[in-house]
């Protein structure tokens, strides 16, 4: 798995012209009243400074590879990097957590925390559908691969057919359940229970999830959007103390809810409907935020994607190569093909094969990456509940 890190990247003189009026104006406002640097305020800053970093070159991202596998996996490693810092600061500043407002403002984090944990079980939901597909897709790529290279069977064609009718089938009926529970095996992320159908253990009208049993009204738009209404800025002429520390879990709920938002629009999800937000605009990472959030809008709009289950890119190859192949099979009414029949089909086929390969390679490694962050919102979870305890007895 590739490094959870990247705030050492270099942006030069661009990144400090940018970082501007929002970086100066939180670090004024945590500035000791001798006018001096604490070292909290310095880590205060650099928190604020790597989310920049992180999600600027997110936001810059080309087309091709916006909402792709691989821009998602470098969306969970930017998120893990930033959550292994707050937790950092957390617990080097135990002392002051069970001190209002920060009490309160921590409470309500960890509440969010549990919703974050829910969605994350929804999401690998997902990921499992995307899977399922892919394996019928490959399917349909097998069965044009032959021996004879330059000789394309109807054979082939009706084994590609059936492939197709499947995968329309298995298609269909996610698109019914997108606001209920799937109908296969919903893998959580402890360990599989080997031999045992996990189907006659789920209880009628839930699913199975780490943080609660999900049941058939549960609905990750409602999630996210009850998570995001109850983000609330901090506002220095009602917090006199801690303010800095206060801004930090403000911003770190805020990208919470916001990489899930992004996760939940691009994958398969239980009642994932694409919906905006306001965004806060004296933060150094309110534009690259404001970036992606346009970006993901705009996508949700385009008219290809209005109906697709998820707005990741492979998912739109994947159906690209599903309506190519499948014109071509019903294009094909008499055999042996012509040569640019033949033609067709091989370019078509070697389109699936690289969606294929790509979602098999990149699935595997978001499943992981989602897995971490599973972990990690739970762990700082389980340590900030712990401390601000320790500090109140």
């Amino acid at each position: 798995m590739p490094s959870t890190s990247s705030s050492g990247k270099p942006f030069g003189a661009f990144r400090r012209s940018v970082l501007g009026f929002g970086a100066d104006h939180i670090d004024k406002q945590v500035h000791s009243e001798n006018g001096s640097k604490s070292p909290l305020d310095l880590e205060l800053h650099a928190f604020q400074d790597q989310i920049f970093s992180q999600f600027n070159a997110l936001s810059s991202a080309s087309d091709d590879q916006f909402l792709s596998i691989d821009w998602m996996s470098n969306l969970l490693d930017a998120f893990l990097a930033c959550q292994e810092h707050f937790t950092a600061i957390l617990l080097n500043n135990a002392g002051t957590l069970s001190k209002p407002p920060l009490d309160k403002l921590l409470t309500e984090f960890f509440d969010r925390s549990i919703k974050a944990l829910d969605i994350c079980n929804a999401v690998r939901d997902g990921i499992e559908k995307v899977r399922l597909w892919h394996k019928h897709l490959e399917i349909v790529s097998t069965a044009f691969d032959s021996k004879q290279r330059n000789l394309i069977t109807e054979g082939q064609f009706r084994r590609a057919r059936k492939a197709l009718n499947d995968l329309a089938i298995v298609m269909l009926d996610d698109h019914k359940d997108s606001g209920s529970v799937s109908s296969h095996r919903n893998r959580s992320f402890g360990r599989p229970n080997k031999g045992k159908d996990v189907n006659h253990q789920r209880k009628k009208g839930h699913s199975k999830s780490l943080s609660w049993s999900v049941s058939i009204s549960w609905s990750a738009s409602k999630q996210l959007q009850s998570m995001a209404n109850g983000l609330i800025q901090p506002r220095a002429n009602e917090i006199s103390h801690h303010f800095g520390l206060a801004n930090c879990v403000y911003t770190m709920g805020f990208v919470l809810m916001f990489v899930l938002w992004t996760v939940v629009a691009a994958i398969p999800c239980q009642d994932r409907g694409v919906f905006g937000f306001s965004l806060p605009k004296q933060f150094s990472w309110s534009n690259p935020l404001s970036l992606i959030h346009t970006r993901v809008l705009d996508e949700s709009k385009k008219r290809e994607r209005k109906n697709s289950p998820g707005l990741l890119r492979e998912i739109y190859k994947m159906e690209k190569s599903i309506n190519v192949i499948s014109d071509l099979i019903d294009s094909a009414h008499q055999f042996p093909l012509t040569e640019e029949q033949q033609k067709e089909v091989k370019e078509g086929v070697e389109e699936l094969s690289l969606v294929c390969t790509s979602c098999k390679t990149g699935l595997d490694t978001f499943d992981r990456q989602l897995r971490e962050v599973f972990c990690k919102v739970m762990n700082c979870r389980i340590e900030g509940l712990g401390a601000m305890n320790r500090t109140e007895s």
